[in-house]
């Protein structure tokens, strides 16, 4: 492929970043007016790599087969994309109440998902690598991004520290992996792994899932989660509880099922001890929580599970069913937390779930849509979230991982207890003196958006379904 036909499969990726300068220039050269058209900016750049994603469709692999544009690809950027317009959305007010709006966040946040979507389309061990570093690197500054909190700093020290690990254990895996295969493209560890599993081969999948596992907070790589999750601004928390699972599992999907479908029979294994550890750990560990913020980090660790339970069933039904619930999961998560960042008490978050007592007398509508979110986190009809289970369950049934269905079978069922507490004390609890209602119009449309889609997509799946059936050719053995 040409130069120009090179560029013209990466536009998506180039429209993401110019906006990321623009914004970023915006601050620079107009901060009083500049500021003001930060959010629209970014939610333009983003909407115009959505339609540039759609319109180009399937594309023949470019820069020397190390990027593709397949059936895989549209469906998961989209989820990229979409995350970083809500996560926008969330951020408007909260930055401004507590004086943190600035041109480099909104350009952060645009570098982070343009991280996710190279992962999306990697190809290649390296760009894949490349990807999960602009993934991360944003994400660090981010959580540390509450200048004048200390806990947003030890938030962004923790996690970069964390990280900086996790990436060499990543990269690691990748240098013996290339010893192995003689390369680093995909291709040529499919061809290596369908010649038989070798010491190096088997050393580098190790370190490469544990590079992975970090990013999508999987036990036992699970530990800077709650901390993190914590310590960082509320729409911070949001997004990299989202964003940071769709580069880990897209590229989890392109590495397990494309370039080690052939040695399935060991690495399904592997990751299914992962996916029941992290639904066990996940969901028990919720149940005792007391902060807002830290239970939906058990939450965000308990859905890791759920979700890698597809890839672990290394078939193609896993690999679409996957992709539908990381759909999901990003309305009911996202959601959930614009509930969270409505409500202050005496000028700062309020994170103690008590705090949420008696809000069905104050705000109906804000205890409806969180009773929606909690309910489809805890996989209830008739949300998507229930939909989203039922077809992973089917996956890993088909799979022939009874145990794996079975574990995440009971531990849903434990989740309803944590989930359904949070409206339960909305709608019998005694209203909070102190705690009050911000009037945030960008958090209200999320909400109200986020809560349509659970419901839709839980009484009407056919359209997601169709949208992502497609890439289990692709991606199953």
């Amino acid at each position: 492929m040409s130069v120009a036909g090179d560029l013209r499969t990466i536009l998506p990726e180039l429209l993401v970043a110019g906006t990321a300068m623009v914004v970023l220039m915006a601050d620079v050269f107009f901060p009083a007016r500049g500021r003001r058209a930060l959010v629209p900016l970014t939610i333009a750049g983003l909407a115009a790599a959505s339609v540039a994603v759609v319109t180009l469709g399937e594309r023949p692999p470019a820069f020397g087969g190390t990027y593709v544009r397949d059936a895989a690809t549209a469906p998961l950027q989209m989820i990229a994309l979409l995350a970083a317009a809500l996560a926008a959305l969330l951020s408007l007010n909260y930055l401004r109440r507590f004086g943190l709006e600035r041109g480099e966040y909104y350009a952060l946040l645009l570098s982070s998902c343009l991280g996710a979507m190279v992962m999306v389309a990697g190809a290649d061990l390296i760009v894949l690598f490349l990807g999960l570093e602009t993934l991360s690197i944003p994400l660090y500054i981010m959580a540390a991004f509450g200048r004048g909190e200390v806990r947003s700093q030890e938030a962004g020290m923790k996690y970069f520290l964390l990280g900086s690990f996790s990436t060499a254990f990543f990269l690691y895996g990748v240098a013996l992996l290339y010893g192995a295969a003689g390369g680093t493209g995909l291709e040529a560890l499919a061809r290596t792994a369908a010649a038989g599993s070798t010491p190096l081969l088997g050393a580098g999948i190790a370190l490469l899932t544990i590079g992975l596992a970090f990013k999508a907070a999987l036990v036992p790589f699970h530990a800077w989660a709650p901390d993190v999750y914590e310590g960082s601004p509320l729409p911070v928390t949001a997004y990299m509880a989202v964003i940071a699972k769709v580069g880990a599992f897209a590229a989890a999907l392109r590495i397990f099922s494309v370039g080690l479908g052939a040695l399935s029979g060991q690495w399904t294994l592997l990751l299914s001890a992962l996916a029941i550890a992290t639904m066990i750990l996940g969901n028990l560990v919720a149940m005792v929580q007391r902060s807002m913020k830290r239970l939906l980090a058990y939450s965000s660790i308990a859905h890791a599970g759920y979700l890698l339970m597809g890839v672990a069933a290394g078939t193609p039904d896993g690999a679409w069913a996957m992709t539908f619930y990381l759909a999901v999961y990003l309305f009911m998560t996202l959601g959930a937390f614009a509930v969270v960042l409505l409500l202050e008490r005496a000028g700062e978050e309020a994170d103690a779930i008590e705090d949420y007592a008696g809000l069905g007398a104050r705000a109906p509508w804000l205890a409806g849509a969180m009773a929606i979110f909690m309910a489809s986190l805890a996989g209830m009809p008739p949300t998507a979230g229930f939909i989203g289970k039922f077809y992973l369950f089917n996956a890993a049934l088909g799979a022939g991982q009874v145990a794996v269905a079975l574990v995440a079978a009971l531990t849903t069922v434990v989740s309803v207890y944590y989930y359904l507490r949070v409206p339960y004390l909305m709608f019998t609890g005694a209203p909070q003196p102190g705690v009050t209602i911000v009037s945030a119009p960008g958090v209200r449309f999320a909400i109200i958006a986020a809560a349509a889609a659970v419901l839709l997509l839980g009484i009407l799946p056919g359209p997601l379904t169709d949208a992502v059936r497609p890439l289990a050719p692709l991606l199953g053995p």
